[in-house]
C-alpha cells in the first residue's frame, strides 16, 4: 500500500508528499554502534517511483539495510556521504553514472537529512527532455542553472550553401554567463561572432564550428588577458548543429599548478647550487698554487657560475692588474692587462668598494662607460657579473664573469656568486702566501748550499740538486767539494732527518764544521767522529747520514767513510758497482765508532755520490733502487760528470713520483792524471 513503511511508518504528510513527487525517493534512518557512531542506514521507506526506478518491490527493499541492498556503497564513497549528510545537517547532491544488468544511466542524487536519517530523491536524468516547456526540462534547466561550472548550448547558423557561419546561444546558465563576462539576457539569442564584445569569443568559432561539423570533442584551455583568467573549456556535438560547450574558471588551479613548477624550479636550482658550490670548493681547496687557482677558476668554477668568459684582476700598485682570462678574446684581454682604479670599467669600482655589480645587458654595460675612446669592450657578452675577490676583510682584486646572452641574476644566483668569488679570493690568496713562502723557502736552500765548487786539478765534477718539498719546509740534503791542497779534494754528500727550518740550519751547520775539520786535515773518520760529537752537543736531538770520502788525485784512490748513508757507485772499466763500504751509525748516535777504508779509483773512474731520496722510499727498496742505479751508470753514452748526470734523471731512477728531496754529485777522475 502507498506509504506503508515496514521497517518504521514516516509521517503521513511526509508520505503524502513523497509520494506525489514523480521521482523516487526514499527515507533511511541510520544504524548506530555502542558509542553512537552510524555504522550503516535501514530503508525505511521508499515511494512508487523509487519502486519503479529501482525494478524491483517494495518489500524486497525496505527494512533492509544499504550494506546488504548495495555493498558496493561501502567503498564507493556512498555510504560514507550519507553519514555527513546526517552528522553535519548539510544537504548534498551527487551525480552518478551506472552502467550495469540492473541498473543503468546517469543519475543525480539529493539528499537532505531528516529525524536521525535523510530523505534521498533519485532523478534519471537520461530520460530528462532538453525542453524548457516540459516539467523534466524545467528541472534540468533549475540544475544546471544551479551547477559550479558553466554551460551554454549553442545552435549553428548556415548561409546559403549550409556552411556554417555562426552560432545562436539556445541557453546559458548563470555561471557560464558570469565566466563570459555577460548575463543571460545579453547572451541567449545572440551570436556569438557578429556580436561579441571580445576577441576571444571569437576565437572560438573555429573550433566549435569544428566540433558541429565533425562530431569531434574538442577541450582546451585558454587564458583570457583582458580579464587575467585562464578557462577550461569542453565542446561537444549533442545534435544536429547543435553544440554543448562547458566551461570553468581555472584560474586558481593553474596558478597552484604554477606555483608547484616554480616551487620545483626552485629546488632544482637549490640542488644544482648546493652541488656547483662543492664542485669549485673541491677544485680550489685542491689547488696549491695560484696558476692552480685560477685554471681550477677556469675549468670548474667558470662552468659552475655557468659563463662564457672569465677575467681575475688583482690589485697590484695602485691599479688592476689583469691575471688570468678565459673564453675573452684577445683585444679584450689587451685592453684589460692594467687598467688604473679610477678606470670606469666596472671592475675598478667593484675592486675599490668592495661591493658586486650586475650588468644585465650591453645597454647597461655601455652606460657604464660612457666614454666610447676610454671604454673596454665587451666583446661576445651580453651581461656581466663583477664580484669582488675578498677574503678576511682585504679586496684583493675582482672577479669578472661574462655571459653570451642578457640576463637577469635573482636573488639565489647573486648569493651563489658572491659565495664562489669569496672561496676563489680565499684560495688565491693562500696560494699567493704559499708561492711567498715557497720563494723564501728557495732562498734560504740556495744560502745553505754552496753557491759554486771548486774547480780541482786532475778531476771534474757536476752536482744537481731536486728538491721535493713545499711551501716553508727546506730539505735537508747538501753536498759539498772541498780542496784540502794541491793533491787532495773532499768530496761530501748527507742528509738531515726532516723538512724543516730546523732541519736546514742543523745541515748549514754540518756543512760549516766538515769543512772546517777537513781544513785542520784530519782523516775521513776522525772528520766524522768530530763531526758526530758536534751535533751531539748542539743539536741533541737531531740525526744525520752523510758520505765522506777524501780523493787522492795524483796516487788515483779515496778513503771513504759511511755514517749510515748508502754507498757510492763507482764506474771503472765498463763496470759499475756500488763501492764496498761498511757503513758506520748515522750522525746523533752516542759513542759511535767509525773507520775509513782506501779505494781504488782509477784515472778516467767516475764516482757517484747521492742522498737516499734517489733511489728509496717506504714502497721501493734500497736493493732495487741501487740496482736501478748502477744500470743507469753502465748504460751511460758519456762518464763526463753532467751528460752522466742528465742520463741518470732521464732514466728515472728509484721511486716515481718521489717523495723526498734528492742531491746528486758526479765526480769524474781525468784520464792518465798522475804525479
Amino acid at each position: 500500500m502507498s506509504g506503508e513503511a515496514l521497517g518504521g511508518e514516516p509521517p503521513a504528510d511526509v508520505v503524502a508528499l513523497l509520494e506525489a513527487d514523480p521521482h523516487g525517493c526514499a527515507l533511511a534512518t541510520a544504524v548506530r554502534d555502542a558509542h553512537g557512531g552510524i555504522v550503516d542506514f535501514t530503508l525505511t521507506y521508499l515511494n512508487e517511483a523509487g519502486c519503479r526506478f529501482l525494478d524491483r518491490p517494495r518489500d524486497e527493499l525496505i527494512g533492509r539495510t544499504y550494506r546488504q541492498l548495495w555493498p558496493e556503497t561501502v567503498t564507493d564513497g556512498t555510504l560514507q556521504l550519507y553519514r555527513q549528510v546526517v552528522q553535519e545537517r548539510v544537504p548534498a547532491v551527487r551525480t552518478v553514472y551506472y552502467d550495469r544488468s540492473s541498473l543503468a544511466g546517469h543519475f543525480e542524487v539529493r539528499l537532505v537529512p531528516f529525524g536521525d536519517g535523510f530523505i534521498a530523491r533519485f532523478v534519471d536524468l537520461s530520460k530528462l527532455t532538453m525542453g524548457s516547456q516540459t516539467e523534466g526540462g524545467a528541472r534540468l534547466y533549475d540544475a544546471l542553472d544551479a551547477a559550479f561550472d558553466g554551460f551554454t548550448l549553442l545552435r549553428a547558423v548556415h548561409d546559403e550553401s549550409g556552411a556554417i557561419i555562426d552560432f545562436v546561444c539556445d541557453y546559458t546558465n548563470q555561471i557560464g554567463a558570469k565566466l563570459a563576462g555577460h548575463t543571460v539576457e545579453e547572451l541567449i539569442g545572440h551570436r556569438i561572432v557578429a556580436q561579441s564584445s571580445s576577441p576571444e569569443e571569437g576565437q572560438l568559432f573555429p573550433y566549435l564550428r569544428g566540433v558541429a561539423e565533425t562530431g569531434e570533442m574538442w577541450h582546451q584551455q585558454l587564458s583570457s588577458p583582458s580579464a587575467a583568467q585562464v578557462w577550461e573549456l569542453k565542446a561537444v556535438r549533442v545534435g544536429a548543429g547543435i553544440v554543448a560547450v562547458s566551461y570553468r574558471d581555472v584560474t586558481e588551479s593553474v596558478d597552484y599548478q604554477r606555483q608547484l613548477e616554480r616551487s620545483a624550479a626552485q629546488a632544482r636550482a637549490a640542488a644544482y647550487w648546493t652541488g656547483a658550490l662543492q664542485a669549485v670548493t673541491a677544485a680550489l681547496v685542491a689547488a696549491s698554487t695560484a696558476e692552480e687557482v685560477y685554471v681550477a677558476m677556469g675549468t670548474v668554477l667558470r662552468p659552475s657560475a655557468r659563463g662564457h668568459g672569465l677575467a681575475v684582476l688583482l690589485i697590484e700598485h695602485g691599479g688592476l692588474v689583469l691575471r688570468y682570462s678565459a673564453g675573452y678574446e684577445e683585444h679584450v684581454v689587451d685592453q684589460l692587462r692594467e687598467l688604473p682604479m679610477t678606470h670606469p670599467y666596472p671592475a675598478a669600482g667593484v675592486a675599490a668598494t668592495g661591493r658586486p655589480r650586475y650588468l644585465c645587458s650591453p645597454e647597461e654595460f655601455a652606460a657604464a662607460q660612457p666614454d666610447p675612446a676610454h671604454a673596454v669592450s665587451g666583446g661576445g657578452r651580453s651581461a656581466w657579473a663583477f664580484l669582488p675577490l675578498t677574503t678576511a676583510g682585504q679586496v684583493l682584486g675582482t672577479l669578472v664573469i661574462g655571459y653570451q646572452e642578457p640576463r637577469q641574476f635573482d636573488d639565489d644566483e647573486r648569493d651563489n656568486l658572491v659565495a664562489f668569488s669569496r672561496l676563489a679570493a680565499q684560495a688565491l690568496q693562500r696560494a699567493l702566501l704559499y708561492e711567498s713562502q715557497l720563494s723564501i723557502a728557495a732562498d734560504l736552500q740556495r744560502a745553505l748550499l754552496p753557491g759554486t765548487l771548486p774547480i780541482l786539478d786532475g778531476a771534474r765534477h757536476a752536482v744537481r740538486y731536486l728538491p721535493w718539498t713545499r711551501g716553508a719546509d727546506v730539505g735537508g740534503d747538501w753536498y759539498d767539494v772541498i780542496q784540502i791542497d794541491a793533491d787532495r779534494a773532499a768530496v761530501v754528500i748527507g742528509d738531515v732527518a726532516g723538512h724543516s727550518s730546523q732541519a736546514a740550519a742543523t745541515m748549514g751547520q754540518l756543512r760549516s764544521a766538515l769543512r772546517a775539520y777537513a781544513a785542520d786535515g784530519y782523516g775521513p773518520a776522525d772528520v766524522m767522529r768530530r763531526a758526530n760529537e758536534l751535533l751531539l752537543r748542539y743539536e741533541p736531538h737531531a740525526m744525520a747520514s752523510c758520505c765522506y770520502l777524501e780523493v787522492h788525485l795524483r796516487d788515483h784512490t779515496a778513503s771513504a767513510v759511511l755514517a749510515g748513508h748508502p754507498p757510492p757507485v763507482r764506474w771503472s772499466g765498463g763496470l759499475a758497482e756500488p763501492l764496498p763500504l761498511t757503513p758506520g751509525p748515522p750522525l746523533g748516535i752516542r759513542h759511535a765508532e767509525y773507520a775509513d777504508v782506501t779505494l781504488p779509483l782509477p784515472a778516467g773512474s767516475s764516482l757517484v755520490l747521492y742522498t737516499d731520496g734517489l733511489i728509496e722510499d717506504r714502497r721501493y727498496t734500497v736493493d732495487r733502487g741501487l740496482a736501478e742505479l748502477c744500470a743507469a751508470v753502465s748504460s751511460a753514452p758519456t762518464h763526463e760528470p753532467r751528460g752522466l748526470l742528465d742520463h741518470i734523471i732521464r732514466a728515472n731512477v728509484g721511486p716515481h713520483p718521489r717523495t723526498d728531496d734528492v742531491a746528486i754529485l758526479v765526480v769524474t777522475v781525468d784520464p792518465y792524471h798522475g804525479g
